[in-house]
């Protein structure tokens, strides 16, 4: 299924929609065209811009959750699906602890980072300068856009200029 992704009016982000979803609240005058395909969507009485990115007419407030769970997927989607010591893209990412919990480390976002098996094997249950090992940059608390947005919005150039990086 396609998605369309759903600006405020402010052009803050909100979230992914469904194709279906976007030609409604197109049609509905509720949100206009911001990035559309070349192609159009054509219907038998009308033709219209086939959407990438929909902005909101009227601002809608949003409520964010505060206390986003770790889960590897949120983890992953936070440091962009790469390990941080090494800067490779990989599929077996693992969870890591920055202070392992064996000394005390909590599993909480500014204790954990995405690591691949190697390296996770290499700092094992050693501070990372005790490893040798430096981050490549520090863990954090991620936002709702970092995690929820980020994690889908892979491979599309035209939603990486209203996503924070």
């Amino acid at each position: 299924m396609t998605k369309v992704l759903l600006l405020n009016a402010t052009y803050e982000p909100l979230s992914f929609v469904s194709l279906r979803r976007a030609i409604v609240l197109l049609l509905k005058d509720k949100a206009e065209v911001v990035e559309a395909l070349e192609r159009q969507l054509r219907a038998s009485t009308r033709e219209m811009p086939y959407p990438l990115v929909i902005r909101l007419i009227t601002y809608v407030p949003v409520p964010r959750r505060v206390n986003i769970p770790v889960t590897r997927k949120t983890l992953f989607a936070r440091d962009n699906h790469e390990c941080q010591y090494c800067g490779t893209s990989r599929s077996k990412l693992t969870l890591d602890h920055v202070v392992p919990r064996s000394r005390g480390g909590k599993t909480e976002w500014t204790n954990v980072v995405a690591a691949c098996e190697s390296c996770n094997r290499k700092k094992a249950d050693k501070l990372t300068p005790e490893a040798k090992m430096t981050l490549r940059r520090p863990p954090f608390r991620p936002t709702y856009v970092t995690v929820v947005l980020l994690g889908q919005a892979q491979g599309n150039e035209a939603w990486a200029r209203y996503l924070p990086v």
